[in-house]
């Protein structure tokens, strides 16, 4: 990606799933509720604190995240579209561990 966010912000490109209610319908995107899990495309270097110090991004590339609702700004970058978020704005990391099989 030629795109490198600055400070404590990343890009993400939001996954958006086919909704299908309980019957088998697809709704259609003005039905759906606003997306809010995405894969993260870039990180920026991370803030700073009150000394200049950099604080370390907990969040990778290709991390699976759930962000805050209507955050962010929306852009399109060679017919993608995707998000510019402050790590703030994250509200959680999806990880996607098998269950451990029980003796």
């Amino acid at each position: 990606m030629n795109l490198k966010p600055l400070g404590d912000r990343i890009v993400v490109k939001v996954i958006e799933e086919l909704e299908r209610t309980k019957g088998g319908i697809v709704l259609p995107d003005t039905a759906k509720e606003k997306p809010q899990e995405a894969e993260v495309a870039a990180v920026g270097p991370g803030g700073r604190n009150d000394k200049g110090e950099r604080i370390p991004m907990e969040i990778k590339v290709g991390d699976r995240i759930i962000f805050a609702k209507y955050s962010g700004t929306e852009f399109k970058l060679d017919d993608e579209e995707y998000l510019i978020l402050r790590e703030s704005d994250v509200l959680a990391i999806v990880t996607r561990e098998r269950a451990k099989a029980r003796a």
